[in-house]
């Protein structure tokens, strides 16, 4: 009889156990259908402080991040400057719109790069870009700006390279600001004559700068050149 007793108590404590466990994984479920139907950082959170060890713990957990994520990238679209997308990869390294950020930067770094060697407009500050940015439609306009660039200010010409060298850093020195950059040409085809003449140019500034070089009683031509590439 006693035997019996015993059997039903503890038949009766763990029912009352399976009971206790059913009604915390009702309860877990219901939080957790309430966490996903609000959809907020503050819901899953709440979750997670009420039922830290719950099956749904990393799903929760996940759904904070992402959440988190998406609050960040919107917050750096609408501010929509490069100190916006460097602050959502500071505070999201692991972020799923970090390459986009980069990207972002890089287009804003590459306007403003070329607003800048547009501006200059000489044949130095559009190949300088250029080189940093090889693609992207803004170096497809600095070739197209290059090729513009066809004449030059012929300022002599000279039997030897050594001669030619001594003359272009004298000019350099001298005109440099004028000419953007003295350089020397070497011969073509059959030629054996070294020009040293300013770097490409449009027709207008080759003009300008040679009549700026004759007030300074400085000889100087304009001549045709081949188009500039990149």
């Amino acid at each position: 009889m006693k035997n019996l007793k015993n059997v039903n108590r503890l038949t009766l404590g763990l029912g009352i156990l399976a009971a206790a466990a059913l009604a915390a994984c009702s309860s877990s479920e219901a939080d957790w259908n309430q966490a996903n139907t609000q959809g907020t950082v503050a819901a899953y959170q709440a979750f997670l402080n009420k039922h830290p060890n719950d099956q749904h713990d990393a799903a929760a957990r996940q759904r904070i991040q992402t959440l988190q994520d998406d609050d960040a990238w919107k917050s750096a679209q609408t501010t929509n400057t490069v100190e916006g997308y460097q602050q959502y990869i500071t505070a999201q390294p692991n972020g799923a719109h970090v390459q986009d950020a980069h990207d972002r930067i890089t287009g804003f770094e590459r306007a403003s790069a070329w607003q800048t060697a547009k501006t200059d407009g000489t044949e130095a500050a559009l190949q300088d870009f250029l080189q940093k940015y090889p693609s992207g439609p803004e170096a497809d306009q600095a070739r197209a700006q290059l090729q513009q660039l066809t004449y030059r200010v012929q300022l002599g010409a000279f039997r030897s390279s050594d001669l030619a060298d001594k003359a272009r850093a004298r000019m350099q020195d001298r005109y440099g600001k004028d000419l953007q950059n003295v350089v020397v040409v070497a011969p073509e085809g059959k030629s054996k004559i070294y020009h040293v003449a300013s770097a490409n140019m449009t027709q207008d500034q080759a003009k300008a700068a040679c009549a700026t070089l004759r007030k300074a009683h400085q000889s100087c031509t304009v001549v045709k050149s081949a188009a500039a590439g990149g």
